[in-house]
């Protein structure tokens, strides 16, 4: 798994969220909770597993919307962050946070209605493994992310603290079909790279998202989005 020393580090825990999801970040986490929601709801009382889960944007989002969330990641400084967040939540469903490794997940068998997994999949070393032990306790769904190989992050992954591992349509059809997911529905989004809203104040990034929605959402344009969000369901 990429990038576990650097996401354990206090400080890189204690600035993810500033960094990434302040300024033009703010339209790329609106974006990924919307994302998250429309493949869950009805989302109250559903229970749900997050692998790693970091600060636990969606885990406590989801508590709000009255899911019973279990938050797991590799990273105790994370975590600390995640349950900071919390206290200033007011859950309608159960929230806990569990550190674990995503690899040997601490549940049983079909322990859990849907398992999701965001900003995950780009660090993976063997993901055909890591999707097969999220589907080992799921039930039902699992929802996850990909960073695409055709995309412009592309041009700069190379520059990132620990690169990223990007993905073709192709790669994923083909690990879905190895885990035995069955894909209900996929979305492709950000033309421009997350790399310039985060640089950006939101005054600025908003038209470029405006005009960055305005051309994407179409089979050629889609082709080169930076982002996807595979909904898949167990056969």
């Amino acid at each position: 798994m990429k990038g576990q020393e650097w996401y354990q580090a206090d400080d890189v825990a204690e600035e993810y969220d500033d960094k990434r999801f302040s300024k033009g970040g703010q339209l790329i986490d609106r974006r990924e909770k919307q994302a998250v929601l429309e493949a869950i709801m009805p989302v109250e009382d559903r229970s749900i597993l997050e692998i790693a889960c970091g600060t636990g944007r969606f885990t406590v989002m989801l508590a709000e919307q009255g899911a019973d969330v279990v938050g797991l990641d590799i990273s105790a400084a994370m975590l600390q962050q995640g349950r900071t967040k919390a206290q200033n939540a007011d859950p309608a469903g159960t929230l806990e946070f569990l550190r674990g490794d995503a690899g040997r997940l601490p549940f049983p068998d079909d322990h859990f209605d849907t398992v999701i997994a965001m900003r995950f999949f780009h660090l993976a070393d063997d993901p055909e493994a890591f999707l097969r032990e999220m589907r080992r306790v799921s039930r039902e769904q699992i929802v996850f992310d990909t960073f695409n190989r055709f995309s412009a992050r592309s041009v700069y992954n190379w520059a990132l603290p620990m690169g990223s591992r990007l993905y073709s349509k192709s790669e994923v059809s083909e690990l879905l079909a190895k885990t035995n997911l069955t894909l209900v529905d996929v979305e492709d989004d950000f033309l421009a790279p997350y790399g310039l809203y985060r640089s950006i104040p939101n005054a600025l990034a908003s038209p470029i998202r405006a005009i960055d929605k305005a051309v994407g959402g179409h089979p050629v344009t889609d082709h080169f989005a930076s982002v996807s969000y595979w909904n898949t369901e167990l056969r």
